[in-house]
């Protein structure tokens, strides 16, 4: 889809249009297929499909801090996976403030679980299925990842992710997590769903591996909390790999994430066995 067939959201920080502008340029001409998975233009995937299929299916929930992003805004990535033979599949959610939680964390369940039914359908295995997002979709990735609690309501297996793959996501809300102001997608203060959105605070056994990765100069909050992610991963007797993207900040991860040879990349693919 274009940008412009989506209802309108939330002004981009000026400290993101930049960003915003480059990952469409990057992914300038990189088509998908559009799937509609609800009502609304928001809820929606797109598929990358590789000529020569090798299983694994790698699906990927776009930021903007809950209030902004689509789908698109992956696309530019989409190359590096397909060219290995890897499905490449872009969520889109609907967003705050109009939608709060856990409305946006809902539909990228959706998303997965219409995937895991139908991706056979394109030459993808279901039981390759791994999840990451940058930032905000980071953050979606990784409490879809540590939570038991949504499968069912979608008739999915428990394990239907075979692994988690964020980038600069968002692990804690409410005290401690150096957040300067509450996000919106949470609601009114007061809520309960700081811990109900906090991956740190729904961890209560084993879960899926996770790569998890940073930029060297991401927010200093971020990088706390990835090393909480980390620490409390570890405890519960998770695999975990934390990788530091060097040289980047919040923005510039996503960025690096489509270096065909970067470090990211090759970490990725040996973590998804292809």
């Amino acid at each position: 889809m274009q940008l412009e067939d989506y209802p309108p959201q939330d002004e981009l920080p000026e400290f993101a249009q930049p960003y915003a502008a480059e990952v469409m340029r990057r992914g300038s001409g990189i088509e998908a297929q559009d799937i509609l998975f609800g009502e609304d233009l928001y809820q929606s995937i797109g598929i990358h499909n590789p000529l020569h299929p090798c299983g694994a299916v790698f699906i990927f929930i776009h930021g903007g801090g809950w209030t902004n992003g689509y789908k698109e805004w992956n696309n530019f990535m989409a190359p590096s996976f397909i060219n290995r033979g890897v499905h490449f599949v872009t969520v889109g959610y609907r967003l705050a403030p109009k939608h709060l939680f856990p409305t946006g964390l809902d539909d990228c369940a959706s998303a997965v679980a219409w995937i895991y039914n139908n991706i056979s359908q394109f030459g993808g295995d279901s039981r390759r299925i791994f999840l990451g997002g940058h930032s905000a979709g980071g953050h979606y990735a990784s409490l879809l990842a540590v939570q038991n609690n949504w499968q069912s309501g979608h008739q999915v297996p428990e394990n239907i992710i075979r692994g988690c793959i964020p980038v600069s996501g968002v692990y804690r809300f409410g005290e401690g997590s150096g957040l300067s102001q509450r996000p919106r997608f949470l609601g009114a203060k007061g809520s309960g769903t700081a811990p109900l959105a906090s991956p740190v605070f729904q961890i209560n056994g084993a879960t899926p591996p996770f790569l998890m990765a940073h930029g060297e100069n991401d927010f200093p909050h971020l990088i706390l909390q990835a090393e909480e992610m980390e620490a409390v991963l570890n405890k519960f007797g998770s695999s975990v790999e934390r990788i530091v993207i060097k040289g980047c900040d919040h923005l510039g991860a996503h960025l690096a994430t489509d270096e065909a040879n970067g470090d990211w990349i090759k970490k990725v693919m040996k973590f998804m066995a292809v």
